[in-house]
């Protein structure tokens, strides 16, 4: 249960509770310039530093685990030590545990960039996920209840929310953006921020591991090495949750080719495909298309206008065959069919467009004419669940008080991408520490960041076929967040509870290759 008042309401959708106990500490704010000051209007509060504690237990696998939660702010520091920005975290710490230094901490992300923590927090990994049906969609009374397949047993978790997200905040308009919006400057801020956190909170013996999601997990792939070269902070894992392209080329012909598995998967879903690949399982079927871009549609596309007539009528027949959409359509777009336009066409004919993040997700647009859907389906329907649930529990669960909004997405523009290289700072981050191993999450219906493009990564990040003992990847039947999916939910944390203990070295195990 989350507190003493739950016990008997542990599996029902719940709002406002009390915790069992609060403790209160010592807060430092800083009040920015208000447009309003002259009228005596209130002012929305920054919090460099604060700190909430509460007491709480949840059932995980049939055992009764208790935990602190510890959510506040600390905050980012400039070259001369002066802090620029608070930034908000909850920190989960398993609370009948005798060896702190053995017990490992799960450092979280999620993307955006500009996203809060909210999504793995409180509908993935934490002791709490949302009020929602077996396949995600929202339900009412909107709430939270226990998670009893939460990571907490095996290792304590804190949620971290970038500058502009949460309730994380810079303390003056006057501080740059290029001080946090940007690959380089979001990877080296935050690396001294967890390096404040770590030692805070007496962990530097731990073993540590990031958890990215989206953006997220360019964010903790370039984390890896800076942390290393700069903290000298050493991790144990790294785990990607539906991965971004990390930095690396795959454009022309190789960017075109491999959304195919993608749209191949979606149609499956929605029974767009011929009798003989319906029948089959999505797994058995997906292998076919997958050796068919790879060893025949990259190629094709490459060859363009010198590809032969004959050949370019086979190759537009089986793209045809896997994806759902007329062979017209595939040659008017010389075999590039954009995203967008897929997940208007394939359920075109039926009034339905289907989701970006979830292809499972449908959408009703104005009118069946266009080249892309008027709304990501998904996203709204994510939105109307998560929002209210995570401003209730963090006010009336974890007792943290504040009139800032808390921001699903906070603006972070303009975001400089110059200078990405974290699939290559991954790499490096392993080559150089044998203990940091990599666990990869993909589900097959997110067509943002899609499932073949995962293993593509996977693929060139480790050309030379050094690491492979240490990258797993893992597939699940749902989209972008595919532990919204309660099957996917249970299986994905089991793979993080695995890749965690398989992560350990055993005692005297020393990290040499």
């Amino acid at each position: 249960m989350l507190s003493a008042v739950t016990v008997q309401a542990q599996q029902t959708p719940r709002g406002p509770q009390a915790p069992n106990r609060t403790e209160t500490r010592q807060t430092t704010e800083i009040k920015p310039v208000s447009a309003d000051r002259a009228s005596g209007a209130n002012e929305r509060t920054i919090k460099v530093e604060s700190t909430v504690e509460t007491s709480h237990s949840v059932t995980i696998d049939g055992k009764v685990v208790p935990y602190k939660a510890i959510t506040g702010t600390l905050p980012v520091w400039d070259e001369e030590g002066k802090p620029i920005a608070g930034l908000f975290y909850t920190y989960y710490e398993r609370s009948n545990v005798s060896n702190r230094e053995k017990r490992p901490l799960v450092i979280s992300f999620n993307g955006g960039p500009g996203s809060a923590s909210v999504w793995m927090h409180i509908a993935y990994t934490g002791p709490v996920v949302l009020n929602i049906d077996d396949e995600g969609y929202p339900v009412q009374p909107y709430g939270y209840k226990e998670n009893p397949y939460s990571i907490l047993d095996v290792a304590d978790i804190v949620y971290i929310d970038p500058v502009n997200t949460g309730y994380s905040r810079a303390v003056s308009k006057d501080i740059p953006g290029s001080k946090f919006f940007g690959v380089r400057a979001d990877i080296k801020y935050l690396a001294e921020w967890i390096n404040t956190f770590v030692t805070r909170n007496n962990r530097w013996a731990s073993p540590k591991f990031l958890i990215g999601e989206s953006y997220g997990t360019t964010r903790v792939s370039g984390l890896a090495l800076e942390l290393q070269n700069n903290q000298w902070m050493y991790l144990n894992g790294v785990v990607l949750v539906s991965p971004t392209e990390l930095g690396i080329d795959r454009s022309g012909p190789v960017e075109a080719a491999l959304r195919l598995p993608y749209y191949a998967a979606t149609a499956w879903y929605h029974k767009a495909l011929p009798a003989d690949l319906q029948s089959k399982d999505l797994t058995a079927m997906l292998p076919e298309v997958e050796n068919f871009t790879i060893n025949q549609l990259i190629p094709a596309i490459a060859q363009g206008g010198m590809l032969s007539p004959d050949k370019r009528k086979s190759i537009i027949a089986k793209m045809s065959r896997y994806s759902g959409l007329a062979e017209k359509v595939i040659s008017d777009y010389n075999l590039d069919v954009p995203t967008n336009f897929f997940w208007k066409e394939l359920l075109r004919d039926k009034g339905y467009t289907v989701g970006r993040l979830d292809s499972r997700y449908r959408g009703v647009d104005k009118m069946a004419a266009g080249n892309g859907p008027d709304y990501n389906s998904e996203l709204t329907s994510w939105l109307h669940s998560f929002t209210p649930a995570i401003n209730m529990y963090i006010r009336n669960e974890l007792n943290y008080k504040t009139d800032l909004k808390y921001n699903m997405f906070g603006s972070v523009s303009p975001w400089d991408n110059t200078g990405d290289r974290t699939g290559e700072n991954l790499r490096q981050a392993m080559a150089q520490n044998p203990y940091l191993h990599l666990l990869v999450q993909s589900g097959y219906y997110d067509g943002a960041c899609d499932y073949f493009n995962a293993k593509y990564n996977l693929w060139q990040i480790d050309a030379a076929g050094k690491l492979k003992d240490r990258m797993s990847w893992e597939g699940y039947r749902s989209g972008h967040m595919m532990y919204l999916r309660k099957e996917d939910l249970k299986t994905a944390n089991e793979h993080i509870r695995s890749f965690i203990m398989k992560a350990l070295p055993k005692p005297g195990e020393s990290a040499k290759f």
